[in-house]
């Protein structure tokens, strides 16, 4: 490893529904993993802004900023990359509309009481409880089974 840094953003994309809170989630292709909508900024591009685009190249879904949540860092074979994230709230966009690329495969809402069954990373669904706490606490809807969110650690 060389030592470099690489800045990437990603956002918590949460939505009510009757049966409660769901999370947006993401199939790479090249990882053959589950995890959260993120990816590098572009030249002169804000974090947040690089955020919202990821999001919605990765899902087809248009969100809204909601609060910052804790960044992630983890080793990457050109040295770290480090994440900062965003709970936020989908405005447009359908998913399971978006057709697979290169990069990813499938894009769907899980409930978060499945969330912790699919995701691969303990650091994502860390995030997905911070973003439920910081989010849904303070609405109406109450996080369903938060301890099945629970996880933390900064591995990839």
């Amino acid at each position: 490893m060389n030592g470099s840094v690489t800045l990437a953003s990603g956002g918590v994309v949460l939505r009510t529904r009757a049966s409660g809170p769901e999370v947006l989630v993401v199939h790479r292709v090249k990882h053959q993993d589950w995890s959260l909508p993120k990816g590098k900024l572009d030249p002169g591009e804000s974090p947040a802004d690089a955020a919202l685009r990821e999001v919605e190249e990765e899902t087809g879904v248009r969100a809204e900023l909601g609060p910052e949540l804790e960044p992630t860092t983890y080793p990457i074979a050109s040295g770290t990359k480090h994440v900062r994230w965003w709970a936020m709230t989908p405005i447009t966009g359908d998913p399971t509309q978006r057709p697979p690329d290169g990069e990813v495969d499938e894009a769907r809402f899980v409930p978060v009481t499945q969330v912790a069954d699919l995701l691969t990373y303990p650091a994502d669904l860390a995030r997905v409880q911070q973003a439920l706490e910081t989010t849904l606490a303070t609405s109406d809807a109450s996080p369903t089974d938060p301890g099945r969110c629970a996880g933390g650690g900064n591995d990839r």
